[in-house]
């Protein structure tokens, strides 16, 4: 028996079909489910469990929603070694590799071990005020410092392994791991940066100044953003979610964490095909 934990957006139009589905499907590969609701576990004939508890009790993690819903599946197992099969109840879901129309071949793939794991760096963050450590982020996505009250520019130095970059008046500063390279680094003219790529993206947001280039640097690198000027009150962003108030002095360490985050696809899944399909990449049209 396979124990799965089942993490659900319910806000998604088709959640309550897919959950029906989910349930008689379960019950006739002989899986245990586990939710992390008591509601969704009624509703799917599961025990309910904490999401802090999933790590130490599942097998895999099924994440049925969007984007938004497979990045606090994987903050929220961080540090193990579950893996996570995002099954897409929305529009876009580019980190959901399953279709909601699919959800019987998953649990199929699943039954027969047929599917294959991808594996993905997270970024660790850290943040600074003096000699103090006021806090600490897993990120699977990016790192956004910017976005305060006011639209006047600020001030950031960057240094990467204690050499320094460059000092930038801007609105801010982006740092992406390759599978956040697809999200809000692509709309700021950040590069596509293939999953297997071991390297971070250093995206400068609207500076000011026309040589101010997207930069990639190694994954083993340590990445320092110091809030030099500021005439407002920063907000740091962690895989979408405004986590810290930033200030002048303030200071972003960002290294690649000792852990990552696998996902279960199906054995013909294609980095390539996802491109295409999402987000409409392909060569000339002749």
């Amino acid at each position: 028996m396979k124990n799965i934990g089942v993490i659900v957006n319910t806000k998604r139009p088709r959640a309550d079909h897919v959950l029906s589905e989910l349930r008689r499907l379960a019950e006739g590969h002989g899986f245990k489910l586990f939710a992390e609701a008591a509601e969704m576990a009624a509703t799917l004939g599961a025990e309910h469990l904490p999401v802090c508890r999933f790590g130490k009790k599942v097998d895999m993690v099924l994440a049925l929603g969007g984007d938004g819903t497979v990045l606090y599946t994987a903050r929220a197992l961080h540090g193990s070694d579950v893996p996570i099969m995002g099954i897409n109840l929305g529009s876009l879901g580019f980190l959901t590799s399953v279709s909601d129309s699919e959800i019987s071949q998953a649990l199929e793939s699943i039954a027969n071990k047929t599917y294959k794991v991808s594996e993905r760096d997270v970024a660790d963050c850290s943040i600074y005020r003096g000699n103090a450590q006021v806090g600490s982020e897993h990120s699977l996505n990016d790192i956004v410092l910017g976005w305060g009250a006011s639209s006047r520019i600020v001030t950031l130095k960057l240094t990467v392994d204690d050499e320094l970059v460059g000092s930038f008046m801007c609105d801010g500063m982006m740092v992406s791991t390759p599978t956040g390279s697809t999200g809000h680094s692509l709309s700021a003219g950040g590069p596509i940066v293939h999953p297997g790529v071991g390297g971070f993206g250093i995206n400068v947001i609207c500076p000011h100044t026309l040589s101010s280039r997207p930069l990639i640097v190694p994954n083993e690198s340590l990445i320092e953003i110091e809030v030099v000027q500021a005439a407002k009150e920063l907000i740091l962003s962690i895989d979408g979610q405004d986590e810290y108030k930033v200030e002048r002095g303030d200071r972003i360490e960002i290294r690649r964490s000792p852990h990552r985050t696998r996902f279960l696809q199906f054995q013909d899944h294609s980095y390539f095909s996802v491109l295409a399909q999402k987000l409409h990449w392909r060569g000339s049209s002749l």
